[in-house]
């Protein structure tokens, strides 16, 4: 079976050698960037080629044998290079975290016949699966909570923080506003607000803060009260907050001598260099769902933690693994026939099945990804 993964970025490396390293597809791994090719020259069962993938025309020339696409470009190429691919009439399994409705594209994945799954990642991911699974298992749901960082090992001043995928995607995920569900009513707040600390068993205080994470959820499921918030070191959010209000996060044109500059772009120019994990830099990912209900008939929390490192055996980085290997379980799930679902399905959706549940974290579990699981009574009431 041919499988065509687009962006060969750090996630994207990784998944193309996941997917060729069982010896059960044909790869080929498709990016813009020589220097990222470069990284998967040699690789068994790996191919390559360049493309770029602003263009649809050559996003469908890059699949044009393929028997499943896996999607990893940068969130604002996302939305896209869904339609583009669904429109040739190819399955898909995406995690770029694009702005736009990822059911907008539902008709034409029904009308084409193809399955996209869509949104797999860690969180949104892994997230969305377990509310799925416990959706089905519990009798009611009242309250979900997600908490999600990937972060460096060592802090370096002044942001303390590396980005593990495209830095661009980090500063979307910072000015755009969180929508939330509070008492069944949704509800609309400026990320980067609401900020809390929480402790985590072998990291440390971090601090929480409120963003766009739920997406899908909001559509799909009636629970009251779900949240989603981004973990950091303490103190990193207050820094972003200053640049947001002081305007350095803007996407409106000003002028400067006669150019026109957005200030976001000379932000995140200035920035990224600062952000980018060094060769070998070290991370983590951090991630706790919290979900609230009734079950047995008694009020409960079941809790799911993950603490996940750096692999330094192949260089993977965590972010990497728990987002990439999550992606490449479910292009198995959909390559094997386990799930066959058309049309664009959420990971909720992927959930709600006990087989491809299990299925998932087992194959986490095989690459060391493992979540710790705490079930604790709740006061009646």
């Amino acid at each position: 079976m041919r499988v065509v993964v687009l962006g060969a970025g750090r996630v994207g490396w990784a998944m193309a050698r996941d997917l060729a390293g069982s010896g059960e597809f044909q790869v080929r791994a498709v990016d813009r960037s020589p220097e990222s090719l470069a990284r998967l020259a040699g690789v068994a069962g790996v191919e390559t080629e360049r493309a770029e993938l602003t263009d649809p025309a050559q996003v469908t020339r890059a699949i044009r044998d393929a028997d499943l696409v896996v999607g990893a470009v940068p969130g604002d190429l996302g939305f896209a290079t869904v339609r583009t691919v669904l429109e040739a009439g190819k399955h898909m399994v995406d995690i770029s975290f694009f702005p736009e409705d990822p059911l907008l594209l539902d008709a034409v994945a029904r009308e084409r016949g193809v399955t996209a799954v869509v949104d797999c990642g860690v969180a949104p991911g892994c997230d969305n699966v377990i509310l799925g699974r416990l959706l089905e298992e519990m009798e009611r749901v009242d309250r979900f909570a997600c908490f999600v960082g990937g972060l460096p090992v060592e802090r370096h001043h002044p942001w303390e923080y590396k980005a593990p995928f495209s830095p661009m995607d980090v500063l979307a995920e910072y000015t755009r506003p969180a929508r939330l569900r509070r008492c069944g009513q949704d509800v609309s707040l400026p990320a980067l607000s609401e900020t809390e600390l929480l402790d985590f068993p072998g990291v440390g205080t971090l601090e929480a803060f409120l963003t766009d994470g739920l997406r899908t959820l909001l559509a799909t499921t009636q629970v009251p009260t779900m949240v989603e918030k981004t973990l950091r070191y303490p103190g990193h959010a207050e820094k972003i907050r200053l640049l947001r209000d002081a305007g350095f996060l803007s996407t409106q044109t000003v002028e400067l001598d006669g150019v026109g500059v957005r200030p976001i772009d000379l932000t995140a120019r200035l920035l990224f260099p600062a952000w980018q994990l060094a060769t070998g830099e070290e991370d983590l990912t951090v991630l706790r769902v919290e979900v609230e209900g009734l079950e047995g008939g008694r009020p409960v929390r079941r809790r799911f933690d993950l603490l996940d490192r750096y692999d330094r055996a192949s260089g993977t980085t965590s972010m990497a693994r728990t987002t990439g290997y999550t992606c490449t379980a479910v292009a198995r799930m959909v390559a094997r026939g386990l799930f066959t679902r058309r049309g664009v399905s959420p990971p909720e959706v992927v959930g709600r099945d006990a087989a491809c549940y299990e299925f998932l974290f087992a194959e986490l579990a095989a690459r060391g990804i493992v979540f710790r699981q705490t079930k604790e009574p709740l006061a009646a009431g």
